[in-house]
């Protein structure tokens, strides 16, 4: 018997809420084993490589490229319309600071880390090594969920940092080679014009990206259902997921600290 319109669209709602009320227990249950010793650091070490060093890599090069792009944008539409190409420095390390570079590296390593740790634990779900972990009387958020959480919290807002610098660097060089702008001055415009507010504004942005992929991530992999099909639905699940949060938490999170005066412009 088909199904009509209203109650498909219930059913999806009824599982979105399911979903947030599964996020949000994990997210509880992972700050309540955060405090609880000991802390597996052999564990987080081996996270922080995986979330970090292999995804800067990638980060970077598309921080590279971004910055250029935007750089490129600037000094266009300004030689356009103002006959010279000015605030390419301050322009491009504003959008750099506050939006590009957080929002660029969350969504990376929400393909990359993210994926990773759904499949991982999903896959451990299905073989039926969590259920061997409850057995032995480990607790499996305390084991699994705290150090990729511990190191997501950590990984992303260093690898932001990393993404500001060569972002910015990205944008010098298309100043200089396209609109001969020289690195210098594009550098004193910044000095001059951007406030550290525009750093901590991307930081606190990252922050949050970090605890939204790391948990969603989580999640998934931890109630992973079906096999091998399974894992790979869970998987893309959390990508998706985290995504989409990552987009819609970027514009909540951007209207609150402007709320709060923490911009970063003069």
């Amino acid at each position: 018997m088909k199904k009509n319109p209203l109650e498909i669209a219930g059913e999806e709602i009824l599982k979105t809420a399911e979903t947030f009320g599964g996020i949000t227990h994990l997210l509880l249950d992972t700050f309540r084993s955060l405090f609880r010793p000991p802390l597996e650091f052999k564990n987080i070490i081996k996270q922080m490589t995986e979330i970090g060093l292999q995804s800067f890599p990638i980060i970077a090069m598309a921080s590279l490229f971004t910055g250029m792009v935007f750089a490129f944008q600037i000094g266009f539409v300004s030689t356009n319309w103002l006959g010279a190409p000015t605030f390419i420095g301050m322009g491009t390390a504003i959008a750099i600071m506050k939006e590009l570079s957080p929002v660029v590296s969350a969504l990376v390593i929400s393909g990359k880390v993210g994926a990773q740790i759904a499949a991982e634990l999903g896959t451990m779900k299905v073989t039926e090594q969590i259920d061997a972990l409850h057995t032995l009387g480990t607790n499996p958020v305390k084991y699994l969920s705290v150090p990729r959480f511990i190191s997501c919290l950590i990984g992303v807002p260093v690898l932001t940092l990393m993404a500001d610098v060569i972002g910015i660097i990205g944008g010098g060089i298309v100043s200089a080679q396209k609109f001969r702008v020289p690195f210098n001055v594009y550098w004193e415009e910044i000095i001059s014009y951007v406030r550290f507010d525009a750093v901590a504004h991307g930081l606190v942005k990252s922050i949050f990206f970090g605890l939204i992929i790391v948990v969603v991530s989580c999640h998934e992999g931890l109630t992973c259902e079906g096999g091998a099909e399974g894992v790979g639905k869970s998987t893309t699940k959390a990508v998706v997921f985290s995504m989409i949060l990552v987009l819609i938490a970027d514009y909540l999170i951007t209207v609150f600290l402007a709320a709060i005066g923490l911009g970063g412009e003069q």
